[in-house]
């Protein structure tokens, strides 16, 4: 395993987590659901959580959680313009368009926020000795969590979406019913839908 890319990874992962702090208050401004905002409200405390886990691994690894990369720019850049379109719908005055365009931006954070996670589960996999122990208890603290956010999050977006397309929605969406928390039942729970909104 490249040691530097591992740090790349980490402070990828910890400038993402930051930025969903972010992202998460102002996608919490935007919700109207309010079982969605209460569901944003948990991802807050959660990501805030999961942000001092990162801090606390880094620190375990002898690193310095405030190293700038290029790669953490970038990751930056894409939380703040995240948080701007929200508040660029919001300003809109429209406010059911700004929720659809909170769920669409909270997808896209979680997205690569999982992505992160799941690369450090298969670091822990392949590391040895401390750096194995640290990173597996950093992502079995995290990973179910994130799971969770994206999934759930992805099936907000949808039924919020079908539902101002004047379709049948199921509210709260299938994935939030059956607390979905991987890649089959996902997919499971939006083919279950179809029976939720007949």
């Amino acid at each position: 395993m490249k040691t530097e890319q591992l740090h790349e990874l980490l402070y990828q992962a910890l400038e993402t987590e930051q930025g969903g702090i972010k992202i998460y208050e102002t996608a919490i401004r935007c919700a109207r659901n309010k079982d969605l905002k209460g569901e944003w409200e948990e991802y807050l405390e959660q990501t805030q959580n999961h942000e001092t886990v990162l801090v606390n691994l880094i620190e375990e690894l002898k690193l310095d959680p405030e190293t700038e990369t290029p790669g953490r720019e970038v990751v930056r850049h894409i939380g703040a313009s995240l948080v701007k379109a929200m508040e660029m719908a919001l300003d809109s005055g429209k406010p059911a368009a700004a929720e659809l365009v909170a769920t669409e931006c909270v997808v896209l954070a979680e997205t690569k926020d999982h992505h992160n996670w799941e690369l450090i589960g298969q670091c822990a996999k392949k590391a040895t000795g401390a750096l194995r122990k640290a990173l597996e208890a950093a992502h079995g603290e995290v990973e179910d969590e994130e799971d969770e956010h994206l999934y759930h999050g992805a099936g907000w977006s949808r039924e919020l979406w079908i539902d101002s397309l004047g379709l049948p929605a199921a509210l709260p969406p299938p994935e939030e019913e059956k607390d979905v928390k991987t890649a089959i039942g996902a997919a499971r729970a939006k083919a279950a839908r179809e029976e939720m909104t007949r």
